[in-house]
């Protein structure tokens, strides 16, 4: 349930109010809205009288919550979250863009990218260092190297940094180089994992499940909300359809949809939910106008060779265009890219 205190309430009267939850068994997670202090309360509620909380001093209101995914929703935190990364605002105003190689290959071809990623108004950069292959005998990363190579280049180039995690055992090194940690699509009910990195107060981005409803891709969230962490990026990179033409099916419409249920922030990844590089621009651009709060996509300088997915990866003139498109967009539904 959620207990809503009053305006401006006293901080005294709100931590009466969680000492009163914590004595009936339930695990307690505060957000400081703009007008409203929100108490979730998680646990059973069976027996429990919600008057005995409604008489306390500064309770606005308690609402039983029957949706299972509780954290994330609009029932708990009606106001957008907004993720501030040194200074960069995600789920704000702004529309940002992460940008980068599918994988580090090089340190001259990171450095390439990123330059272009900030010249043409990126804010974080994307890059693979470990990488979760359909095939095992594909390219699988550079692993630590990889990772140091990408904090190389965008500290270099005043970029955030966004890499892949896709192990419990690699949380701790990544979380050394990567300034948003990204669970991918294959990972996201890798519970495990998810419980993990919700004990950390760094950002994750979390891609919805090639095969997954965004019922479950919310649950998977719950997850890392339930460990703690607030910082919950949500990613649609396209789920499988009957549809072969494209790579994926990007769902456009899981924009919205989200913004309805629930407060976290969202983008979208064309450039997996397509896997074609001349369909990623107007998924980029209907992203925007559906609502998305900003994209990852790949770029790269020489995709023809490059060792993970250059299909899909814009050259650097296309992704200028892209951004420079995008900013009408941003602009027509009353938003900004900086």
């Amino acid at each position: 349930m959620v207990v809503v205190m009053e305006p401006k309430v006293q901080e005294v009267k709100i931590q009466n109010v969680i000492e009163h939850l914590k004595e009936m068994g339930f695990e307690i997670h505060r957000s400081d809205g703009v007008t409203h202090t929100i108490i979730g309360a998680i646990g059973d509620k069976t027996g429990i009288d919600i008057r005995q909380l409604e008489i306390l001093e500064g309770v606005h209101e308690v609402i039983r919550i029957t949706d299972p995914n509780k954290l994330s929703s609009r029932s708990f935190k009606k106001e957008d979250t907004i993720i501030d990364i040194n200074g960069v605002k995600i789920g704000g105003d702004e529309v940002v863009v992460a940008a980068g190689p599918c994988a580090v290959e090089s340190r001259e071809q990171i450095s390439i990218i990123a330059k272009a990623v900030k010249k043409y108004g990126g804010k974080i950069l994307r890059g693979g260092a470990f990488k979760p292959r359909t095939s095992p005998y594909s390219f699988q990363g550079m692993g630590e190297t990889g990772l140091k190579l990408l904090r190389e280049a965008a500290t270099k180039h005043e970029l955030l940094m966004i890499t892949e995690v896709i192990d419990v055992s690699q949380i701790s090194l990544v979380s050394e180089y990567a300034d948003i940690l990204q669970i991918g699509a294959r990972n996201m009910q890798n519970f495990m994992l998810l419980a993990e990195v919700g004990k950390l107060r760094k950002p994750v981005l979390l891609k919805r499940g090639m095969s997954s409803t965004i019922k479950e891709w919310l649950m998977a969230s719950e997850y890392i909300l339930k460990g703690g962490n607030q910082n919950v990026i949500l990613c649609e990179r396209g789920i499988r359809t009957f549809e072969d033409y494209t790579r994926n099916t990007l769902d456009i419409s899981a924009v919205p949809v989200i913004k309805k249920l629930s407060h976290l922030p969202i983008f979208t990844d064309p450039s997996h939910g397509t896997g074609i590089r001349d369909k990623v621009i107007p998924m980029a651009r209907a992203s925007i106008a559906a609502g998305a709060d900003g994209l990852i996509v790949e770029v790269h300088h020489d995709p023809d060779h490059a060792k993970s997915d250059g299909a899909q990866s814009l050259y650097p003139e296309q992704f200028d265009e892209m951004m420079k498109e995008l900013q009408i967009i941003a602009k027509a539904v009353g938003r900004f890219i900086d």
